[in-house]
């Protein structure tokens, strides 16, 4: 191979790798947006609630726990939810896998921990 088209090659795939680490973060991020932006029908959306916690020390970024939960179940994330739960505020993330089952992992807000996996018929 001539070093015209060795650097040709390089450049495209550097390009490749790069357009595609853009994608996957663009795709594992959107359904979390997504699942945010519904108004709770007291007039804020939820990421704003989402925000306020996070800067209260009351939950971890985002990206942490989509990590975490990628880690429990490798797949694809469909949706993200804050809620509260006796009183814990918790993080709600469905992955759909591979193997197309749906999972719902709740997630301890403030700390990470997984408090349930649970098929999500």
């Amino acid at each position: 191979m001539s070093v015209n088209r060795q650097v040709r090659y390089g450049t495209w795939h550097s390009l490749m790798r790069r357009t595609l680490a853009l994608l996957l973060v663009l795709a594992a991020l959107s359904p979390a947006f997504a699942a945010h932006a519904d108004d709770d029908g007291r007039g804020r959306r939820d990421h704003d609630d989402a925000r306020r916690a996070y800067e209260r020390g009351e939950a971890l970024p985002l990206s942490q726990i989509l990590q975490r939960a990628q880690i429990v179940a490798p797949g694809e994330v469909l949706e993200v939810e804050m809620d509260r739960e006796h009183g814990r505020l918790v993080y709600e993330v469905e992955v759909l896998q591979r193997s197309g089952r749906v999972l719902e992992i709740t997630m301890d807000a403030r700390s990470g921990a997984v408090l349930s996996v649970e098929d999500d018929d």
